[in-house]
């Protein structure tokens, strides 16, 4: 009789031999790349195209990398298994937390409310300041995880009134088959799905998971092609078409995230030339979020941002146009709460992630009756 890989793994568990610890054996002992953790532990990907000599080219990311037999993609989750391309961030989330939604970060939608947030490892970009390295920079086997079905992270978040499940920490388009499933059952169950990302990945695939997805925050990390291939190796057109995609094609609601790094990208030119692209190709009410930088991973050179260049970046944007605009990571600060854009009372009023206080009704503001762009109900 056959044996998956997760039976295989249930077997062992029964042993002395940490579950933690199990990665790094089988990849000694060659277990890893065998037929049966191939076949029966590793779902085939979506999105990619298989080629000669047992090559295969993923399609899910701009990248388009085109990988050998047994070689993992850049992302390090989607591997060459033998001319298939297999997910291996399908099921292990290596980070699970209940978060408030606050902290994707989200402000215009559904405040107060509390998300299920999952994170296999892997990642397909190199930011400088990763606060979760550890998990993003990580192959998802050589992490502890837990098993967690698609069926199960539903029925775990419902146990305790949890309406959202987000993807977060890590980048979410990295375990595509994974968050897609789960998206599909929780749009069954009348659940939302709310995504933090990088932005890097390919149209189709973004457009087939936007279907089933709520609310997606995309962190924007700067405005040149220059200080994003330092800070990310990666492309600034490619993140800009995703939020384009985002705002034009689908009825997502769209968030934009800046985390403001001394010396890289708190550039005042080079704030407002965000700003202005913000207001023309994404509209005036799309919520910005400016974060301040703590020294992390391969930048702990760098000082902290200062609330002042926070402070001034939010009154660059207001001035352009932009009608939510708020500083995170900073607590207490104005900054934390949302405003009227018309009357400019608090509407909804926060120390750091926490609501302290609601003034909206119906979607409008309580004061002068003004209508607030987001999702509110």
């Amino acid at each position: 009789m056959s044996m998956t890989r997760r039976d295989f793994l249930n077997t062992l568990g029964k042993t002395t031999v940490a579950v933690g610890s199990l990665p790094l054996i089988l990849k000694a002992l060659g277990l890893i790349d065998s037929p049966l953790f191939a076949a029966g532990g590793f779902p085939e990907a979506r999105y990619y195209n298989k080629l000669s000599r047992r090559r295969v080219q993923c399609k899910l990311c701009p990248l388009e990398h085109v990988l050998d037999n047994r070689e993992t993609g850049p992302c390090r989750t989607r591997r060459n298994h033998g001319g298939v391309l297999r997910t291996h961030a399908y099921e292990n989330p290596a980070i699970i937390k209940i978060d408030p939604i606050e902290k994707l970060p989200s402000t215009n939608f559904l405040p107060g409310t509390k998300t299920l947030t999952l994170a296999p490892g892997g990642c397909n970009l190199r930011c400088l300041y990763c606060q979760n390295w550890q998990q993003s920079q990580s192959r998802p086997e050589d992490l502890k995880t837990v098993e967690l079905s698609s069926a199960e992270a539903i029925k775990r978040a419902l146990g305790k009134d949890i309406k959202t499940i987000a993807f977060s920490y890590t980048e979410p388009f990295m375990c595509y088959e994974y968050a897609l499933e789960i998206a599909k059952k929780a749009r069954a169950k009348k659940m939302r799905v709310a995504i933090a990302t990088g932005g890097l990945i390919q149209e189709k695939p973004l457009l087939e998971l936007c279907k089933y997805v709520d609310v997606i925050t995309v962190g924007l990390k700067g405005f040149t092609q220059e200080v994003y291939q330092k800070l990310t190796q990666r492309s600034l057109k490619h993140v800009q078409n995703t939020i384009k995609t985002i705002k034009k094609k689908t009825k997502v609601w769209l968030e934009i995230t800046n985390l403001v790094v001394p010396t890289y990208n708190d550039n005042k030119k080079m704030i407002t030339e965000m700003c202005k692209w913000i207001k023309k190709e994404l509209g005036r009410d799309v919520p910005l979020h400016f974060g301040r930088f703590v020294p992390q991973y391969k930048l702990k050179n760098l000082p902290q941002t200062p609330l002042k260049g926070l402070e001034e970046a939010r009154e660059i944007a207001f001035k352009e146009g932009l009608r939510f605009v708020h500083i995170s990571n900073v607590a207490p600060h104005e900054g934390n709460n949302t405003y009227c854009p018309k009357c400019k009372k608090a509407l909804i009023k926060r120390v750091g992630l926490k609501v302290l206080e609601n003034n909206l009704k119906d979607g409008k503001c309580k004061f002068c009756g003004e209508k607030i762009a987001g999702v509110w109900k």
